[in-house]
C-alpha cells in the first residue's frame, strides 16, 4: 500500500533550501521515495493556508516513510532543513 508525505513549506533561506533539496534525493531514493510534485501556490481557494510551497513524495509503503525519516542520513539534514524553511510534513497511506 503506497504512502505519501505532503510537505507544506515557506522558504526562509533560498540558498539553504537549495542545499537541502540537493541532498534529500539520496535519502529518498534509498527508501524508494519519489518526488511527484513540487510546486508554488498560486491561490488559496478556500480557508487559510500560510505556506507558499508544497511537495508530495510517494513511498512504497508506510514503513519506508518511517525508515527514511528516522534514518541517520535524513536526521543529519534536519539542521539544514530548519534553517531553510518553515515546514509541516504529513504522512498518508492509501
Amino acid at each position: 500500500m503506497a504512502a505519501y508525505v505532503i510537505g507544506h513549506i515557506t522558504v526562509k533561506d533560498a540558498e539553504k533550501s537549495a542545499e537541502y533539496r540537493g541532498k534529500i534525493s539520496v535519502s529518498l531514493a534509498r527508501w524508494g521515495g519519489e518526488v511527484i510534485l513540487r510546486g508554488r501556490r498560486f491561490a488559496v481557494l478556500s480557508g487559510e493556508h500560510p505556506h507558499t510551497d508544497t511537495v508530495v513524495i510517494r513511498f512504497p509503503d508506510a514503513n519506508a516513510v518511517t525508515n527514511c525519516y528516522g534514518s541517520q542520513a535524513y536526521q543529519a539534514l534536519i539542521p539544514i532543513r530548519e534553517q531553510a524553511a518553515e515546514r509541516v510534513f504529513v504522512a498518508y497511506e492509501t
